[in-house]
């Protein structure tokens, strides 16, 4: 490997753990898998017989996540709202579809991803990169959370979410997509390429030339370009 190649390789890895700092969280360990197995086989019974208590605690369990990423989609929290709601219908008339092969959070994910492209391909010839290009003057989404940091240290991070945030604006939609369903919904590969029906090199080829771009707009600073992270995969 050359040097080149080693140092984009390095500072790319430099840029996921600061994306992993900032939207925080982790996985469950090992040591749940048969619970979480379990779980996940009386989910695939309850939804086959449309049980209303579960879906109740479906909705109360992922409502922020789902509405989160309809956001991002969609630029717009009026088209996220009615996405939500239709997201949920889908789930409850097509329980019986899902078997489990993936996580429910992906298969979730999936039905509302697909549910904002075929609005977007009725209403107009439009690329789904300028449907999620989000408005300038759309007030931001953003999660109430008490914190008892301190002034100084709320400052600060505030300023690093920023300026990532920003940057991520900034790359184009098919490599920002693939770092929030990587590192704010901390899907795995295959569960990504699961929700965005394209295949895991590309998953693998998106995520790296987005760290790669998010990398030289954060280096640029705000006058960083759209486009740093080059053709799409």
């Amino acid at each position: 490997m050359s040097a080149t190649v080693s140092a984009a390789l390095s500072a790319s890895s430099a840029v996921a753990d600061r994306l992993s700092g900032l939207f925080g969280g982790g996985r469950p360990g090992l040591l749940f898998s048969n619970i979480m197995e379990d779980e996940g086989k009386e989910l695939v019974r309850g939804l086959r017989r449309r049980d209303p208590e579960l879906l109740d605690r479906l909705i109360e369990q992922y409502q922020y996540r789902l509405f989160r990423y309809l956001v991002h989609l969609t630029g717009s929290r009026e088209r996220a709202e009615d996405f939500f709601q239709e997201t949920w219908i889908r789930v409850l008339e097509r329980g019986h579809q899902y078997e489990g092969k993936w996580k429910f959070e992906t298969w979730l994910f999936a039905i509302a991803r697909n549910l904002v492209i075929d609005w977007q391909r009725r209403k107009k010839p439009a690329s789904l990169d300028e449907l999620m290009e989000p408005k300038e003057d759309a007030a931001p989404f953003e999660p109430e959370a008490s914190s008892e940091e301190s002034p100084l240290a709320q400052a600060i991070q505030q300023q690093e979410e920023s300026a990532v945030k920003a940057s991520l604006a900034k790359l184009p939609v098919i490599y920002r997509e693939v770092l929030l369903l990587r590192f704010q919904e901390e899907m795995q590969l295959e569960e990504i390429a699961a929700v965005t029906s394209i295949p895991l090199s590309t998953v693998k080829s998106r995520l790296y030339r987005g760290l790669e771009g998010l990398r030289v707009t954060l280096q640029s600073g705000p006058a960083g370009r759209p486009d740093q992270a080059g053709g799409a995969a």
